[in-house]
């Protein structure tokens, strides 16, 4: 049964890619655009039909939540993308699937980004963006999606979660180390995948520097359940920045920053007397470098946060990745990425210090291969050494067929 999984997406990737279909795919792009008010208006309609098997240690790693070691992930993207005029643009993304990370329940539908973005100036300086969309800290953010993210995993700080609750407030240090072994249901990360919190954005490019500042309803570690502003309101916004440089075609460098409060409202009842939810923040330092020469693609991340406890104080925690790429052809790729994260000491309440959290180091090993322009094959295995009483390494084989329209 491990490898049963990764064998149907196989045949189903090399049966897809040598049917006549691949015209109907080719056709039914250029029939998703329309035009409108003699090319004023121009809206495409595409998106992403993904399968994705998984085959893992329990308790599985990650985001993916499911009972046993195996788990097919089917999912359907759509995207809007709306010209209008040469100063307004208007983007949105639904899908279907079993929940915005991969878990066993039942299929649903979810709106998941929104936004209208003004652009005033056609040197692109500067521009206004309005509603739910993915955050601006760091740069993965910007290749997240399956067509584009050389994994089938995102990198270790955006999906391990920590010991930290947003819905309550530990009573005390023992109850706080308790957590780290809770359900998934419970536990936040650092960043929350592409966290498509709602808010408002700035950003723009002025020579070789470019700037992105966004002011969001939930924190960076916020669940996908919290996003939406009629789920959690405006009333704690979360600042966050991003400042890059890009010298030259192959490098790029990015500093970013975010500060926000991080429980939700039904903690409140759980705090010291006197002590609401605004009180508690979490606070992130981002530093992001990419270089690109040929076939070759390098990407580095670095996050420094640090979570406000209520009862604890300063819970504080380091976390990275290195990723590479390197195309073999022009249709073959092969990707390594090694991610690390580290957990400070707090107050144990006795005199001493107690480290919050579990150090892990985990390796990723990916292959994808591009039938056509529309059809692309994906297989990772990542290996997860944990510092535990009950488990050390872990195990995660992965495969992703997807096909683009």
């Amino acid at each position: 049964m491990k490898f049963a999984g990764l064998g149907i997406i196989t045949l189903l990737a090399g049966g897809c890619a040598s049917l006549p279909g691949q015209e109907f795919l080719d056709q039914l792009s250029e029939n998703l655009t329309f035009r409108a008010f003699d090319g004023r208006v121009r809206t495409r309609v595409s998106g992403t039909l993904d399968l994705e098997a998984y085959s893992f240690s329990q308790p599985p790693p990650g985001l993916i939540d499911a009972t046993g070691h195996f788990l097919l992930n089917p999912r359907m993207t759509v995207f809007v993308d709306s010209q209008i005029g040469t100063k307004v643009y208007f983007f949105a993304q639904v899908r279907i699937d079993r929940g915005f990370d991969p878990m066993a329940r039942g299929l649903r539908v979810r709106l998941d980004e929104y936004a209208l973005r003004y652009t005033p100036w056609e040197d692109g300086r500067f521009s206004l963006q309005v509603g739910q969309f993915a955050t601006v800290i760091g740069a993965w953010t910007a290749r997240h999606l399956s067509w584009d993210n050389p994994f089938i995993t995102a990198p270790l700080p955006y999906e391990n979660l920590t010991a930290v609750w947003d819905i309550e407030g530990p009573g005390s240090v023992h109850e706080f180390l308790g957590w780290q072994d809770s359900s998934k249901d419970l536990r936040n990360p650092i960043v929350w995948g592409p966290s498509y919190a709602t808010g408002a954005s700035v950003a723009g490019r002025v020579g070789s520097f470019e700037y992105a500042f966004e002011v969001k309803n939930a924190a960076l570690a916020s669940r996908p359940s919290t996003w939406s502003v009629l789920k959690r309101g405006f009333s704690e916004p979360t600042f966050s920045g991003r400042v890059g440089y890009r010298p030259n075609p192959m490098w790029n460098f990015g500093f970013s920053f975010s500060q926000g409060a991080f429980l939700l409202s039904e903690a409140a009842s759980s705090l010291p007397a006197g002590r609401s939810v605004g009180d508690y923040h979490q606070i992130v330092v981002a530093q992001d470098i990419s270089f690109a020469w040929h076939h070759l693609q390098l990407w580095a991340e670095a996050f420094e946060t640090r979570y406000q406890v209520p009862r604890i104080g300063n819970a504080d925690t380091f976390a990275y990745f290195v990723e590479g790429k390197y195309k073999l052809t022009p249709q073959l790729f092969t990707a390594l990425r090694w991610n690390q994260q580290f957990f400070g000491n707090i107050a144990d309440g006795r005199g001493g210090q107690v480290v919050w959290g579990r150090d892990l180091r985990r390796a990723d090993a990916a292959l994808g291969y591009r039938f056509t322009e529309h059809i692309q094959l994906k297989v990772q295995y990542s290996v997860q050494h944990e510092r535990s009483p009950t488990r050390e390494i872990s195990h995660l084989f992965g495969g992703q067929f997807t096909v683009k329209f």
